[in-house]
């Protein structure tokens, strides 16, 4: 999985990033006579968080293309203290500039979901078509901001002394984490998700880029506020609302409010709700997600797409299974019932 530098307005960065087409797990360029569909990760978690889509053979009837943002994974770039959605989206417009890729599809969850608006709403001819996973609300809630604060605190702590990491202070952080985004549960996929994750927290998360950590993932939440509305309308595609039936965070009423303001706005604007499906829900509830995902982009894709190849590989598919997960899951066993519609 190779790297692409750009400079942008929040300096120069080297983008980790992953292309998968239907016949190659990771390729160099896409398949310029296919869709391409762009996966935006949330907050802490890599963009490895999209294993599940990318198993999917259904959804690598398409491009697929993902990154790391900066202090993610393994992206290389310092963080401004003022690095917020808006500079976040232009780290996205840049990485794409710098690959080439045509006007995209793209999925954001949580954190990425707030990304894929706030570039939307600035270059709205490279967006066509909009998949926010639990996008965030309007504004924080008190009480998850607080949360968000307790996770960054439990961290710097475990940071204190780099030469003896407090590893109690560190497990209350990933557990927070894991709070936050499945509501504790534990499952093989989300235990090699988190295994994944630490090394390159702990690579990118030193105690001197402390300062930058909770610029990613207290003040980015926290300093934010709603677009306007004649912002809004600079929107041009489709936007498909996923709410998290399960999320603790952000209950529905959260999702619905945004949805009332983007359809005020005038926007294109739908919201699916998948049943008992954490924050994170893309990654526990991974068929129901997909087929959201996957209706979407076909309802808004002009021209043909070749059907499903049987036995795609994931790129990420070695990573997992050598941390213990093997089986991914996305045979549901739950009707069509967990997902609904307004």
């Amino acid at each position: 999985m190779p790297f692409v530098s750009a400079n942008t307005p929040s300096g120069p960065a080297s983008f980790y990033y992953t292309i998968s087409t239907p016949t190659h797990a990771s390729a160099r360029r896409i398949n310029p006579s296919l869709p391409t569909v762009l996966f935006l990760h949330p907050v802490y978690v890599g963009h490895h968080i999209y294993h599940p889509q990318f198993a999917d053979p259904n959804l690598r009837r398409f491009n697929l293309v993902a990154l790391d943002a900066r202090l993610h994974g393994k992206t290389i770039g310092e963080v401004p203290s003022d690095f917020r959605r808006a500079e976040a989206a232009e780290d996205v417009y840049n990485f794409m500039e710098a690959l080439l890729l045509p006007p995209c599809h793209v999925v954001g969850l949580s954190m990425g979901a707030c990304v894929a608006l706030q570039l939307s709403v600035a270059h709205p001819e490279r967006v066509l078509s909009m998949s926010m996973v639990s996008p965030l609300p309007l504004q924080e809630p008190a009480d998850v901001a607080e949360g968000r604060t307790e996770i960054y605190e439990c961290w710097a702590e475990s940071q204190a002394d780099p030469e003896h990491i407090d590893e109690g202070a560190l497990l209350d952080a990933v557990c927070g984490a894991l709070q936050l985004g499945f509501n504790g549960q534990q499952t093989s996929l989300i235990q090699a998700t988190i295994q994944l994750t630490v090394p390159d927290a702990m690579r990118n998360w030193t105690k001197g880029r402390l300062e930058e950590l909770h610029t990613v993932s207290v003040k980015f939440f926290c300093d934010r506020k709603p677009h306007p509305p004649a912002l809004l309308q600079r929107v041009q595609c489709p936007i498909n609302l996923i709410h998290c039936g399960a999320d603790i965070a952000y209950p529905i009423d959260f999702t619905e409010e945004l949805f009332d303001r983007m359809q005020g706005a005038g926007l294109n604007v739908r919201l699916s709700c998948v049943a008992d499906a954490p924050h994170f829900g893309s990654v526990t509830k991974p068929a129901e997600v997909n087929k959201l995902i996957l209706d979407f982009v076909l309802q808004n894709t002009k021209g043909p797409v070749p059907p499903a190849m049987p036995n795609v590989t994931s790129p990420f598919e070695d990573e997992f299974a050598e941390q213990g997960c093997q089986h991914l899951g996305l045979e549901s066993d739950d009707s069509d019932d967990d997902i609904t519609f307004n």
